[in-house]
């Protein structure tokens, strides 16, 4: 692969979480789990049963981009693909010094507010 194809492989495994688009972000991340499968070259079939998720679930996740969180953490086992999840609720990234001093400041809320 060039790089410039490298690079476009790359920024196009990235999405954007600003958008707050649940659909875009699951049907990204089907999307590189089928890559990958592929990568392996694996069938649906085969992923399957490596996973022990359905076949059914497997084709729905290609093409909807749904699946439980179960059977999404079986198949990124399956795929080697299990580190991402690490960073999934990590703790917040700071952008100034100010973030991480108002970090330190007592806190008087103790619950959040009911909606």
């Amino acid at each position: 692969m060039q790089k410039e194809g490298l690079n476009a492989h790359i920024l196009a495994d990235k999405f954007s979480l600003s958008d707050s688009n649940p659909t875009a972000i699951a049907t990204s991340i089907a999307e590189r789990m089928k890559r990958n499968r592929l990568e392996l070259n694996l069938t649906q079939n085969a992923l399957a049963s490596r996973s022990g998720v359905s076949f059914g679930s497997v084709r729905r996740f290609e093409n909807t981009g749904e699946i439980s969180l179960k059977s999404l953490i079986l198949i990124a086992i399956a795929l080697d693909s299990t580190e991402e999840f690490s960073t999934l609720f990590s703790t917040r990234k700071y952008k100034t010094i100010e973030d991480v001093l108002t970090l330190h400041e007592p806190k008087t809320r103790k619950r959040g507010r009911i909606n």
